[in-house]
């Protein structure tokens, strides 16, 4: 069984859903949180739509966010809990990425996915075990999870873009480096931007190169 995710959306600046782009957000943070992006997105993305869900449970650390799934050194729990929040959790965005699709007559091909942070972390996790490769993953200031376990485990590949800042105090800057060398080793076509002196954020340099590389990606 599976949790229904709330969802912010945009419509294509020209009406015609061609591609869509799906934000997935921080720990404590909301679908809210980014979908503001798409305002400087999509007068270059015209035909794509903007989804932002909410993650399915509230946010431990913080009452008023969500989170995807709990996080052992911010609020406590155990590594039990946090495993099987994560099992849920992509449960449940594979089946609002399933109905997206479905619902908009596109194909995983029109489709990325732009995380931040644990919403990066559920990228990471999430497509590559899909059984068809999105157009794009964008991976903002987060960490793939389970790394040894990714080339075996990696049904598709998507082309990942890694983006972090290196001052960031939350998820260390050194996590994009073990991400991308475990992504080369399992096959997948790997991009990675510094965002220099930023800190846990998305700074104007690193949102440039992820619409780059979308409008590459995505077709039209």
């Amino acid at each position: 069984m599976t949790r229904e995710l709330k969802v912010g959306r945009k419509a294509p600046k020209s009406g015609r859903v061609k591609s869509a782009v799906v934000f997935l957000h921080g720990y404590g943070a909301d679908g809210a949180d980014l979908l503001g992006l798409a305002d400087p997105l999509a007068p270059h993305l015209s035909d794509t739509l903007f989804l932002a869900p909410d993650a399915p449970e509230p946010c431990s650390g913080n009452p008023f966010g969500r989170q995807w799934f709990p996080i052992p050194w911010l609020d406590g729990s155990s590594e039990e809990a946090a495993a099987q929040g994560m099992q849920a959790a992509a449960r449940d965005l594979n089946a609002f990425l399933d109905g997206l699709l479905e619902d908009e007559g596109l194909t995983p091909s029109e489709l990325a996915i732009i995380g931040f942070s644990q919403g990066t972390m559920m990228a990471l996790d999430v497509t590559p075990r899909r059984s068809a490769p999105v157009a794009a993953v964008v991976a903002f200031s987060g960490r793939l999870l389970r790394p040894d376990a990714l080339a075996q485990e990696a049904i598709s590949k998507p082309p990942v873009l890694l983006i972090h800042g290196d001052a960031d105090p939350v998820v260390p800057f050194a996590d994009m480096g073990l991400a991308g060398d475990a992504l080369v080793s399992a096959g997948f076509e790997t991009y990675a931007h510094v965002m220099k002196g930023t800190g846990h954020g998305i700074a104007p340099d690193g949102l440039s190169v992820a619409l780059s590389f979308l409008k590459q990606k995505l077709p039209g």
